[in-house]
């Protein structure tokens, strides 16, 4: 037995656009439902979604046979909740409001296992191990682990600099919604003065060698992030296209009528 190959962070490291979809619904039903739609990741958020160790283990379960690679936002950047969610089968992290390179070393520590950081070993309760059935799986484990940090705050933008030195961090998510609310324009990610420390960090992740998320749900806002380098987007939320979706039914309905 090998330990899952993460064909997600292969495909940045081989320089491959990919397109993600936001699932907050928490249902093990509807991640199913999306990961078997074409996209090549799919985010699982325990930041602002309800989900919790059970509602992620089934999402992780209900998405394992498909080709879209499950990642999983934290609510922060916790020592323990990294552990479990690596040991519940979670190979790509996106951990939020990451603002300093000490915080950025600590988190790459938090996914190794010793000597190199202080991950705890279980293996014969973890899923990620098949319970001591994958005998590799302690060898193999952090070659297939992928650390996304998510700068999203006016300290985080100015500390990007050494973050991008920091060994172990795979991606960079841009998340503008926040970045607008520390610039003192909440609720206006595409404010011109966001769009250009966007556009700054970018650029600046590009150069230190490594890959660039976002989300950017305005199909023209996508299309211009992808024409900077953009490696990853996320194109849309289940939540907000479920609610779209039901309100526009209805109102084409009201028309004919």
């Amino acid at each position: 037995m090998q330990t899952r190959v993460n064909r997600f962070k292969h495909a940045l490291a081989a320089g491959q656009q990919q397109y993600g979809f936001w699932l907050g619904l928490c249902s093990p039903l509807a991640a199913e439902l999306c990961a078997y739609t074409g996209y090549d990741w799919l985010v699982i958020d325990g930041e602002h979604a309800p989900n919790d160790l059970q509602t992620v283990l089934a999402q992780l379960q209900a998405t394992a046979p498909s080709a879209s690679h499950a990642i999983v936002r934290l609510v922060e950047g916790n020592q323990t909740l990294i552990k479990q969610y690596l040991d519940l089968g979670a190979q790509t992290l996106l951990i939020p409001m990451v603002e300093t390179a000490e915080q950025a070393r600590d988190l790459v520590r938090f996914m190794r296992y010793p000597p190199l950081g202080v991950r705890g070993v279980g293996t014969a309760l973890a899923r990620a191990a098949a319970w001591n059935l994958n005998p590799n799986y302690l060898k193999e484990a952090e070659q297939e682990l992928c650390l996304i940090i998510q700068i999203e705050t006016v300290m985080g933008l100015n500390n990007l600099d050494e973050i991008l030195t920091v060994e172990g961090v795979d991606a960079v998510f841009i998340g503008s919604a926040d970045l607008a609310g520390t610039m003192g324009y909440l609720g206006s990610p595409n404010h011109p003065e966001v769009v250009a420390a966007v556009t700054t960090a970018i650029s600046k992740v590009k150069a230190a060698g490594k890959a660039a998320g976002t989300l950017a749900i305005n199909p023209q806002a996508a299309l211009s992030y992808e024409r900077l380098g953009v490696q990853f987007i996320a194109l849309g939320v289940d939540t907000l296209a479920l609610a779209t979706t039901a309100g526009s039914i209805l109102s084409q309905h009201k028309q004919r009528v």
